[in-house]
């Protein structure tokens, strides 16, 4: 069956510039040891110019991406779940007091799945971070399996 404009996607809001269909809901800011994401009020598609812009990093150090999620294409996905959101919201320590506006959270596989609990965790989580915390990498790991 095709799909129609009026079917939802179920979007992994932790997705590589790579990825199809990737779009920015998200701009990293905060200080390095406290990276906080800021929402978008509109998701943008990623293009080659914004890829380009990010450089010398990689997109996903700056920006919060999300794409359809892949299910069992993911190494996170456990058959039903996905194992990083569970981990996110069990793990990392609440950031915020109230829900952000999020402009995917209909969408969001870990609002679906894990609700306000990953939501108030999620500024915290950046794709790629090169100088994690030992918690966030505790987290990765639980989550990959």
């Amino acid at each position: 069956m095709e799909e129609t404009a009026t079917q939802k996607t179920t979007l992994c809001p932790s997705a590589r510039a790579d990825s199809v269909d990737s779009m920015v809901f998200g701009v990293v800011g905060g200080t390095v040891a406290e990276p906080r994401v800021a929402y978008l009020k509109q998701p943008q598609p990623v293009t080659d110019e914004l890829i380009a812009k990010a450089s010398p990093v990689t997109p996903t150090e700056i920006f919060r991406m999300a794409t359809p999620c892949v299910n069992h294409a993911c190494l996170h996905f456990d058959g039903k779940d996905c194992r990083l959101a569970k981990q996110i919201a069990e793990q990392l320590p609440v950031v915020t007091e109230e829900l952000p506006a999020c402009s995917i959270r209909r969408d969001c596989r870990w609002w679906k799945q894990e609700g306000k609990a990953a939501c108030m965790r999620c500024s915290q989580v950046i794709t790629d971070i090169y100088n994690p915390s030992e918690l966030a990498v505790t987290v990765a790991k639980l989550a990959a399996g």
